[in-house]
């Protein structure tokens, strides 16, 4: 065993020497051709990484995002990640961020992307502030990114499938069938995410171990998770994760392999543009703040130390990794989506705000049930039995639809009316009409919600507003309809990312009648 470090170690010594050289005869050329004290530009610096940006990054700092009001994180779809269950947005890297974005004192906007090569260019175009896709932090990443602090330090292991009938079988008998020493990979096909860093690493072990390892990145958009997900079921025989990751999918599928290590540890963080400094530093001094709390392991121990729980999680089908399932009542939130001629998305947006999918819910001013209708409401729009959850969602978009058809002509754009709806929904429509005046009086346009409606609806708790000469219900905690619309436009945003639409509503009412 000592033999076999020493050897490994002096493998690493003898490659590090290696690429010093490969290094001096690549990148000398380069600068004796280039203008004296001339710098390497975005784009030069992509093309050496294989990377070809379109543009410089844009200038935007952290006093842009604050102005803005949102930071925009760029992240996958995966267990640690970010991902849905039963419509509540979780994963490690989006609890984090959302403790993060808390303290900035901004939003948090969620952008998906599994391709790290578009994450880059993503980030460096400003679709993204900052990239939390646990990335290992590499010199060639260094080129085109500032990492944070690490958050985390990984190896990178080798996974691969135990044998067919390995519960018969003794654990000596198992351990000679796995690949145990990576000079056993040479001449082996190993399938690894695109643009990741598994690729370089394993470039340099076939350099190491001086035998050619066949290194195949796999086509498209695909996570790490789901090249795990291939290895158990079969279709490729081996891939690399970092140790976290592989170890927490190893829970989910018992025969695989994650204990062969590729490499030393490694450090993993997130990454924000080169010209973001004030980012870069305000970043990092929340994590070192964060590291020192209780919270910051609570969470990462719920991700990535309680695999039962999270096997049973990321299994479910109301999982948005492997299953397209908001919640229970997705079938009857479908069908009153589509008498309501609304994207079923959006309505179940609307549930998970009123009652997080609990058709026993009932507030302190006594609503009830998945839309928490009023009795009076509810008796109205046709809900007899107001916890009987199909009754009560179809009562609910029922009052939905009454709402549409009253703001129908004062709001032709359909898009912005569905914020005047639920706003309405939330307060009443009195109270947005009362700001619509206000928005009048004021110089603001009546017909658009964000940054002109809402903005004197939110002023419907200051007496300067409540008690103008145009207001007719006086007083409103206006701060909570304006949360109310943002939270589930959100949500949907986020539903729409991640669950597929399936069928249009058409289809589904014409399914539904008898």
């Amino acid at each position: 065993m000592v033999l076999n470090i020493l050897i490994f170690y002096r493998q690493e010594l003898r490659h590090a020497f290696r690429k010093l050289f490969l290094y001096s005869s690549m990148f000398f050329p380069l600068i004796a051709c280039s203008p004296q004290g001339a710098e390497t530009s975005g784009h030069q610096k992509a093309d050496l990484l294989g990377l070809d940006f379109l543009e410089e990054p844009v200038d935007l700092d952290l006093k842009g995002i604050k102005e803005r009001g949102r930071l925009t994180a760029i992240v996958d779809n995966s267990s640690t990640s970010y991902f849905i269950y039963r419509g509540q947005p979780m994963g490690y890297e989006y609890e984090l961020l959302s403790l993060l974005a808390e303290d900035l004192e901004v939003d948090l906007e969620i952008v998906i992307t599994s391709d790290l090569e578009e994450a880059f260019r993503k980030l460096n175009k400003g679709e993204g502030d900052i990239i939390a896709h646990n990335l290992t932090v590499t010199k060639n990443r260094q080129e085109l990114i500032d990492f944070t602090i690490p958050h985390n330090e990984v190896r990178q292991m080798l996974v691969q499938r135990k044998p067919k009938n390995w519960r018969n079988m003794k654990i000596h008998q198992i351990e000679e069938k796995l690949i145990r020493n990576p000079l056993e990979l040479g001449s082996k096909k190993v399938i690894v995410r695109k643009a990741s860093a598994y690729y370089t690493r394993l470039q340099h072990l076939s350099e190491e171990i001086g035998e050619d390892i066949d290194i195949v990145e796999d086509e498209g958009d695909v996570e790490t998770e789901e090249m795990i997900r291939k290895v158990a079921q079969g279709e490729i025989e081996f891939t690399v994760a970092d140790e976290d990751v592989a170890r927490l999918n190893a829970a989910y599928y018992p025969n695989l392999d994650v204990t062969t290590a590729v490499s030393f540890p490694q450090k993993v963080a997130w990454g924000v543009r080169k010209n973001s400094p004030e980012l870069l530093a305000a970043v990092n001094e929340w994590i070192a703040r964060m590291r020192k709390t209780t919270d910051y392991y609570v969470i990462y121990n719920k991700y990535y130390k309680n695999r039962s729980g999270m096997r049973k999680l990321v299994n479910s089908s109301y999982s948005s990794i492997n299953g397209n399932q908001i919640s229970p009542y997705d079938k009857q939130i479908k069908k009153a989506a589509a008498t309501l001629g609304w994207d079923w998305r959006l309505l179940a947006a609307v549930v998970y705000q009123e009652s997080k999918f609990n058709p026993e819910a009932e507030s302190w001013m006594g609503a009830t049930g998945l839309m928490q209708l009023m009795p009076e409401t509810a008796e109205i729009f046709g809900a007899e039995d107001p916890l009987d959850p199909g009754q009560n969602i179809q009562a609910g978009a029922n009052y939905l639809k009454w709402l549409d058809e009253f703001w129908a002509d004062e709001i032709p754009d359909p898009e912005e009316r569905v914020k005047f709806i639920l706003a309405s929904y939330n307060v009443g429509q009195g109270h947005v009409l009362d700001a619509r005046r206000l928005a009048v009086k004021f110089g603001k346009d009546p017909q658009v919600w964000e940054d002109n409606v809402e903005y004197y609806l939110g002023l419907k708790a200051n007496p300067k507003y409540y008690t103008d000469e145009v207001v007719k219900l006086g007083y409103c905690r206006g701060s909570e309809p304006v949360r109310y619309v943002k939270s589930i436009m959100r949500r949907t945003g986020r539903y729409k990312q991640l669950i597929p639409e399936l069928k249009a509503p058409e289809e589904v009412l014409a399914q539904a009648t008898p």
